[in-house]
């Protein structure tokens, strides 16, 4: 597969995720005649302990999507502590990927690192081979597991510099689903 299609394949997989969760959120904002959040207001309420949570998760290669995250960033309702709370969490998405290339340059030689690739990352590596730096592009706009990619390029010894500049597209995912969730909450 080219690069084109290997892009275009991910990144539809990526929209028809975003797309049930959208329709997920507005059927629940409209139909569901309950606060949804009641039973998460103990962490709900604690900017602090969500952007840990995010942090834990995206840096453990992505087990809670970024997108629930940004919807719970509309929980003000004002663009500005929105825009704000999306920024901060593109952010520390951009920084997982930093540490998943540190944890894989430095732990690429030990039996946990081993592990991780036999049973996560195996198949990736073919894809590394085939598309080099632009798999780090793929993964940041795609729901492939970015920083899990971070830490594969990381174990390979590839550019540093490159991964953080190819990295920055993930600004452009967090963007334009924030977008997208806006406006679907402005619905």
């Amino acid at each position: 597969m080219n690069r084109q299609g290997f892009l275009l394949q991910n990144l539809l997989k990526g929209l028809a995720w975003f797309a049930l969760l959208v329709v997920v959120y507005l059927v629940v904002k409209r139909y569901v005649d309950v606060d949804y959040l009641d039973w998460l207001s103990p962490i709900y309420e604690k900017p602090l302990y969500v952007f840990s949570i995010f942090t834990v998760s995206e840096v453990v290669v992505g087990i809670i999507p970024p997108e629930v995250f940004m919807i719970w960033s509309l929980r003000e309702g004002v663009a500005a502590i929105y825009i704000s709370n999306v920024l901060i969490l593109a952010a520390l998405s951009y920084a997982a990927g930093v540490i998943g290339y540190f944890i894989g340059s430095y732990l690429n030689q030990t039996q946990f690192y081993k592990a991780l690739e036999k049973n996560f990352f195996g198949k990736y590596t073919t894809y590394l081979d085939e598309y080099g730096g632009f798999l780090i592009i793929v993964a940041a706009l795609t729901p492939l597991p970015f920083s899990g990619i971070c830490m594969l390029v990381g174990a390979v010894k590839y550019s540093f510099k490159k991964m953080l500049l190819f990295s920055l597209t993930r600004f452009i995912r967090f963007s334009a689903y924030a977008y997208v969730i806006w406006a679907a909450h402005n619905f």
